[in-house]
């Protein structure tokens, strides 16, 4: 039964930073903490995290929200866990370490693996299967690299020794004390399960190499996951949501209707779009995915991955030290009434959908001697808008109609320059909600649902508040000069690559 402080606790461990945030069963957030952690850059285009500081980071802010939430009278009823996708953790079965760090979603090393496997003649098969590309992006070829590169691991492999997991599964396994599974939303970022069976492919464990006995098992997003060790979180709260994190934000936006659309812009931007209960192969080199998997009942959708979008703001302010915050970034763009034909191409660890190009390099173009800070932070925040419109381009191109609407969530979300700009060059309405923690918010329905509080996915719509529409404003001339612009500077980029050591 349920009581008027029982609350929902949402595990959002990011590419950044770990996150915990309390929500009411109607979907307000009540106390959100936060913690970053190091990101490890070993060589050029290798991106890691430390497997034991993500775990401390997500502890800490779990039991730090539990324990405000607990000060005011609040009970958490369940928890659900979101993650950053394709992040791979290898660890021992008898003691949980990780044998390597994480190798993470931007990490570029495997690239050569993925052209040997295309030009073997590959890419159809897994494409066939899993709604993807060959791509470092994606997990499998990351195991792969682990197994071959680190002693007696293959072998150990073989054994049952170890186990693999996403982020998910590596969390859940240590916050439940030994449960070794997945949902199917992030089984489908791996390159190893079949979309259309929910199932893992032993065709394709077999061409990366990888022992199926490394896999965790696979199970919808709503059910039941565990439940949290005492001596961990301070309470045992019944694990019963779980999803990757592009997922859980179309959850959180209430994307179940085809052709709906949601964008979310975290450390990279990420759009999906819903198609119903069939997935669509995209001839424009988008990747069709799974969407949820609720009471049996699975729905799909194609998604677009820009890999560089909110890490842009904070490269500009970690690396370069133009801004001090990222939303300096919004006052900055705001001083300028043009870009000045400055461009970014933020193209720091390759190009993801739809141009699928490793080897690309971050440029800037139409530097002169007036250039400050206020238009590198304009052309950061325009890229994203750019590369936005070239995943719709595509979408409409593989014929699943355009929307009228987009959703839009993550950090970015929250600038209002930005917000209109994207309004302006997708021609399309962008629709801002209340709660723009959507990616916590779907984990915390998931979560929710698989305890028995919601009835259906239609209480989450529902409960989706308009906070603003950013309606098109730009002069259509304007709009095509700006593509126009942004079109010359990514043709220069897609033709760069990097120079021999």
């Amino acid at each position: 039964m349920q009581d008027d402080k029982d609350y929902i606790l949402a595990i959002d461990q990011g590419t950044t930073s770990s996150r915990a945030i309390a929500f009411t069963l109607d979907g307000k957030p009540l106390a959100i903490e936060q913690a970053e952690f190091t990101q490890i850059f070993h060589r050029p285009g290798w991106v890691e995290h430390n497997p034991e500081e993500i775990w401390e980071t997500t502890v800490k802010t779990a039991r730090a929200a539990i324990e405000k939430m607990a000060a005011d009278g609040w009970h958490p009823a369940t928890a659900g866990i979101t993650n950053q996708r394709e992040t791979t953790v290898i660890w021992d079965r008898k003691t949980g370490a990780a044998v390597y760090n994480a190798i993470v979603w931007q990490d570029r090393r495997t690239a050569s693996l993925c052209r040997k496997l295309q030009e073997k003649g590959y890419e159809k098969t897994v494409a066939e299967k899993t709604g993807l590309r060959l791509d470092p992006y994606f997990s499998a070829t990351k195991i792969a690299w682990i197994l071959e590169n680190e002693s007696d691991l293959k072998s150990r492999a073989k054994k049952g020794e170890l186990a693999f997991g996403t982020i998910d599964s590596f969390l859940l396994w240590r916050l439940t004390g030994g449960v070794h599974a997945t949902d199917v939303t992030n089984a489908s970022r791996t390159l190893l399960l079949d979309i259309k069976k929910q199932a893992w492919s032993a065709e394709l464990c077999n061409l990366f190499n990888i022992p199926k006995q490394l896999l965790p098992e696979v199970r919808e997003n709503a059910g039941e996951f565990g439940a949290t060790l005492k001596d961990v979180l301070g309470a045992e709260i019944p694990i019963n949501g779980m999803a990757g994190d592009q997922q859980a934000a179309s959850i959180g936006q209430g994307c179940f209707s085809p052709g709906s659309v949601k964008s979310t812009f975290g450390t990279g931007s990420f759009m999906m779009q819903n198609t119903g209960d069939e997935p669509v192969k995209s001839q424009h080199r988008l990747l069709s995915t799974i969407a949820c998997q609720i009471d049996g009942a699975v729905s799909y959708a194609l998604e677009g991955s820009i890999f560089i979008a909110g890490a842009a703001i904070q490269w500009l302010r970690d690396s370069l030290g133009i801004v001090k915050t990222a939303e300096a970034t919004q006052q900055l763009a705001e001083q300028l009434t043009s870009n000045h034909g400055v461009y970014f191409v933020p193209a720091l660890t390759g190009l993801g959908a739809p141009h699928w190009d490793p080897d690309a390099r971050g440029l800037i173009t139409g530097l002169t001697r007036d250039t400050g800070p206020a238009h590198l932070s304009r052309a950061a925040l325009e890229a994203v808008a750019y590369q936005t419109l070239d995943l719709l381009s595509a979408t409409a191109r593989d014929g699943v109609g355009e929307p009228d609407e987009i959703k839009i969530d993550g950090g970015m979300a929250r600038n209002d320059w930005f917000a209109q700009f994207l309004a302006d060059i997708t021609g399309k309405s962008v629709a801002r909600p209340k709660v723009t923690e959507t990616t916590a918010l779907g984990a915390a329905f998931l979560a929710g649902l698989g305890a028995g509080i919601y009835r259906n996915t239609g209480d989450f719509k529902h409960l989706w508040a308009l906070d603003r529409l950013f309606e098109p404003k730009m002069a259509g001339a304007d709009r095509q000069a700006h593509i126009e612009g942004w079109q010359r500077a990514l043709a220069q980029c897609l033709s760069s690559r990097p120079l021999k050591a």
